[in-house]
C-alpha cells in the first residue's frame, strides 16, 4: 500500500460516526435510516481507508459461508463499499479492497463474494462475475387454483431459527446459495428496515416432517398490488403445489407475483403457461482468496477420481501463483503445489470456473483458460452442477 492511504480495522467513536456519514451519503439515505444497518453487521465487522488522519471510505464484511458442490465453503461478502466524493478518484476504493483482500488471506478465508456498483473497480481486485440474483415477476391470473396436499401453519417470520434447517437442505443442493449467518437472516425476514411492512410467514407440511416455507408480503406498485415473496424454501413436489396454490388464493386482492430463484427456475414447470419473465437480473461477483483452500473446501461430484492440473497467475496474492495439482476423490479435493499446469487460467477466470457461472469451453472462448490438453474436459467434469445464484442480496 502506499503511504498515501492507511487501512484500519479499528475505529473509535468519532470515527464511527464519519463513516456513517459518508456511507448514508454514498448509499442516498440518512444516518438515522443506517442506524439498524450498523447494529445488524456490528461495528467490528467494518474497515476503514484514512488519509492523512481522516476517515475517506469504508466497507463492511459478512462473514458467512456459501455452498458449492454439496459443501459449505467459508466466505466474506463484502457490502457497504462507499468512499467520500471529494476523494474518488485517488485510488483510495481499490487501496480499501486490496488491503481487505489481503487480511481475508491471512485469515484463511477462501473467497469472497459481493454486488457490484461497477465491475471495473471489483476486476481490478481479482473479482469476476460467479452467479446470478434474479426476482421473476408473475401475473397471479396465470398460477391454477389446484388442490392442496399439505397444511399450512402461520408462525412469526423473526423465529428464523423455524427456518433454518428446512433452507439448509435446499441451499446446499444449490451451489451459490449463502450458508446464512444470523444478520443474513435477520434481514431475510424483516426485509424492508425503512419501511413499515407486515411480513408473514407460513410452514409448509406436518409439523413432524417440514417440507418448505414461505416469506411474503403485500404491497401496492403503479396502482398494482403485488405479493413479494422474501424467501421460500420447497423441499418437494407437493409443497411447491402449495406454494403456488397459496399464491393463487390471494387473486381477489393480488394482481402480481414476485419471487427471487434462479435463472431457470424448476418452480415454472408446473405452471399452465410460460406467463413469467425476469423482472430484474444481475451478477454477483466473486474473489478466489486463497486457491489451495478455495480448492479443498468445495464439493465436487462424487464417483469422480481425476486430477486437473492448473497454472494460475494472481496479481495480488504471491501464494496464489503457480501450478497447483487437484486430486479429486470421492467428492473430495486435494491440493498439492506443482504438477503439469495443463490448465492455464488467472484468478478471475478461476472464479467463474469455480462456482461453475460459465463451463470451461465459454471461457476458453473467451480467452479466461488456456489449454491444448484433455484437462478441459476433466474441468467440465469436476465443475458441473447447477447454474450458482442467490436469493440474498448483502
Amino acid at each position: 500500500m502506499t503511504s498515501q492511504f492507511e487501512y484500519s480495522s479499528t475505529l473509535n467513536s468519532e470515527e464511527i460516526e464519519q463513516l456513517k456519514g459518508i456511507l448514508a451519503q454514498c448509499f442516498g439515505t440518512s444516518i438515522t435510516n443506517v442506524e439498524p444497518y450498523y447494529k445488524l453487521i456490528g461495528i467490528n465487522n467494518f474497515r476503514i481507508v484514512r488519509q492523512g488522519g481522516k476517515v475517506i471510505g469504508g466497507l463492511a464484511i459478512y462473514n458467512m459461508g456459501q455452498w458449492y458442490g454439496g459443501s459449505s465453503v467459508p466466505m466474506a461478502g463484502i457490502a457497504a463499499v462507499g468512499i467520500a466524493p471529494e476523494y474518488r478518484g485517488t485510488g483510495a476504493a481499490y487501496q480499501l479492497m486490496s488491503s481487505t483482500i489481503a487480511e481475508l488471506f491471512s485469515t484463511g478465508i477462501p473467497i469472497s463474494t459481493l454486488y457490484a456498483a461497477t465491475q471495473r473497480l471489483y476486476r481490478k481486485a481479482g473479482y469476476e462475475q460467479a452467479g446470478s440474483y434474479c426476482v421473476w415477476e408473475l401475473p397471479i391470473t396465470a398460477i391454477e387454483r389446484g388442490d392442496r396436499p399439505r397444511p399450512l401453519h402461520r408462525v412469526d417470520p423473526l423465529e428464523y431459527q423455524l427456518f433454518e434447517e428446512i433452507y439448509r437442505q435446499q441451499a446446499k443442493q444449490n451451489n451459490g446459495n449463502l450458508d446464512r449467518n444470523k444478520a443474513i437472516w435477520e434481514r431475510t425476514v424483516k426485509p424492508n428496515i425503512e419501511e413499515e411492512e407486515t411480513v408473514f410467514a407460513y410452514l409448509i407440511g406436518d409439523r413432524v416432517a417440514l417440507e418448505g416455507y414461505i416469506i411474503f408480503s403485500q404491497s401496492r406498485q403503479n396502482n398494482d398490488a403485488i405479493i413479494k415473496v422474501w424467501d421460500w424454501t420447497l423441499l418437494t413436489k407437493a409443497a411447491v403445489k402449495r406454494f403456488w396454490t397459496l399464491l393463487a388464493d390471494h387473486s381477489s386482492l393480488i394482481d402480481r407475483v414476485h419471487w427471487k430463484s434462479c435463472e431457470i427456475d424448476p418452480l415454472l414447470l408446473l405452471l399452465p403457461e410460460q406467463k413469467a419473465k425476469i423482472f430484474r437480473k444481475e451478477h454477483w461477483m466473486l474473489r478466489i482468496i486463497d486457491v489451495v483452500k478455495a480448492l479443498e473446501k468445495r464439493g465436487y461430484p462424487a464417483g469422480i477420481e481425476t486430477e486437473l492440473h492448473l497454472e494460475v497467475t494472481d496479481e495480488a496474492i504471491d501464494s496464489n501463483n503457480g501450478r497447483f495439482c487437484l486430486k479429486v476423490s470421492q467428492g473430495r479435493g486435494e491440493v498439492t503445489k506443482g504438477g503439469k499446469g495443463e490448465l492455464q487460467i488467472g484468478i478471475r477466470g478461476l472464479a467463474s470456473l469455480y462456482t461453475g457461472l460459465f463451463t470451461p469451453t465459454q471461457l476458453q472462448l473467451t480467452g479466461y483458460l488456456q489449454t491444448e490438453s484433455e484437462a478441459l474436459l476433466t474441468a467440465k467434469l469436476l465443475f458441473c452442477g447447477s447454474n450458482p445464484w442467490m436469493a440474498d442480496q448483502f
